[in-house]
């Protein structure tokens, strides 16, 4: 934990304007509390009610479990990754997908920096050796996406190996698709405020301080790196095969039910039951860098 006594204030440019951010300050700026919902053009007002969306999160929860069966039932195999900024709610949105399913055949994969084996391999290669086998489910918090934003953004590996990467993560995915893998990429979206907002919730709340590193206090003045990143990377790896669903994140609510409601939808699954499931809200979910345009 962090020692109160020594400020973090930075300086952060915020539609042209610098602002004060210190991290450290229990007290949230205004400028941060009345923008975040808001923030990055969020078109909803409020977030959504919390027992409407208990309700609606258990009945999706039950199709979930029936996706399960079909899948032992068929061998089929199904992963999904989730990429977004830091504290965009990836983690959040897992454990929502994952929480009733049996850890038998459903599994989360969260991997640490490389080691000094893995980092004189194939780059894919590590991520490789935890795709699902027959009638399982893997779900990725982080991928071998780390490569188009992270890694260059922050200096860990050379514009060469950025630039092989974006090359060859095409070719890759088009593999993944003809092995027959059920296979979905997320991308979650969040405003600059509200990232600023659950930053520091992580670092005033005992619970979530181990969620907040070093990594994302230094990314406080990287916003426009990382967002040139990101569409740079969508541009280039969003196609019909394996294309990027697009989900505007302020409110974690209604983003993890139109994520489970996505996977649902696009799965033929015996028993499914659309009234359960219900309609994807077109305001924050979409397809493709045309989405956050």
């Amino acid at each position: 934990m962090a020692d109160k006594t020594e400020s973090r204030a930075v300086s952060i440019d915020i539609n042209g304007k610098l602002k004060q951010f210190d991290i450290d300050d229990p007290v949230l700026p205004a400028w941060i509390e009345e923008h975040a919902l808001g923030s990055g053009g969020y078109p909803h007002d409020d977030k959504l009610d919390k027992d409407k969306y208990a309700k609606q999160l258990e009945k999706l929860q039950v199709e979930l479990v029936k996706v399960q069966f079909w899948l032992k039932a068929t061998g089929k195999r199904m992963m999904a990754l989730f990429e977004g900024r830091d504290a965009a709610g990836k983690g959040g949105t897992i454990f929502s997908i994952n929480a009733y399913l049996n850890p038998r055949s459903a599994r989360v994969v969260a991997l640490n920096k490389p080691t000094e084996t893995e980092a004189g391999q194939w780059y894919f290669q590590r991520y490789i050796s935890h795709f699902p086998t027959s009638g399982e489910i893997v779900l990725f918090d982080r991928s071998w996406y780390n490569r188009a934003g992270v890694e260059p953004v922050m200096g860990f590996c050379t514009p060469e190996q950025y630039k092989d990467f974006m090359k060859a993560v095409p070719r890759f995915e088009d593999t993944i698709s003809d092995e027959g893998i059920i296979f979905f990429k997320f991308w979650l979206d969040i405003g600059r405020e509200m990232q600023l907002k659950r930053f520091h919730d992580r670092r005033h709340d005992p619970l979530k301080i181990w969620k907040l590193s070093p990594m994302d206090i230094a990314a406080f003045n990287k916003w426009d790196d990382y967002t040139g990143k990101r569409d740079a990377m969508l541009e280039r790896t969003h196609n019909k095969e394996t294309p990027w669903a697009v989900v505007r994140a302020n409110d974690k609510r209604r983003a993890r039910l139109n994520v489970i409601r996505h996977i649902l939808l696009s799965l033929d699954y015996e028993g499914k039951d659309k009234d359960a499931i219900g309609e994807i809200d077109d305001k924050i979910f979409g397809f493709g860098p045309k989405f956050l345009r």
